[in-house]
């Protein structure tokens, strides 16, 4: 049986066009996504469902960028290694209340 891997993305980036259309930047794991989707909540943190058996944590989504956050449908993940993309790919976004993850488990800022 396969456990989940919860992963923290600590670094990476959203960029926006000017469609309001988002591209995520992320470290390239190994495998390619099966299923992918992004849950978000509006707050700080999304979660990206990157197949069944792995979790990435985005940590600490920028305000500017949340508000855009909260309206897109899909988004773009671009996987990077060494500066170079290795897999990009289209990822639905479901707006949901409040994060599946108990918060003991999100990172904490530090104020």
């Amino acid at each position: 049986m396969n456990s989940v891997v919860l992963e923290v993305e600590s670094y990476y980036d959203i960029l926006e066009n000017d469609d309001n259309e988002l591209l995520v930047t992320i470290k390239a794991r190994q495998g390619g996504p099966e299923k992918p989707t992004v849950l978000y909540a509006g707050e700080e943190h999304a979660l990206f469902y990157r197949s069944t058996d792995q979790t990435i944590i985005l940590d600490f989504i920028h305000p500017g960028v949340r508000g855009s956050f909260r309206k897109v449908k899909e988004i773009l993940v671009a996987e990077l290694r060494d500066g170079s993309i290795v897999r990009e790919y289209m990822v639905p976004v479901r707006q949901v209340n409040k994060l599946p993850v108990p918060e003991d488990k999100l990172p904490k800022l530090n104020k």
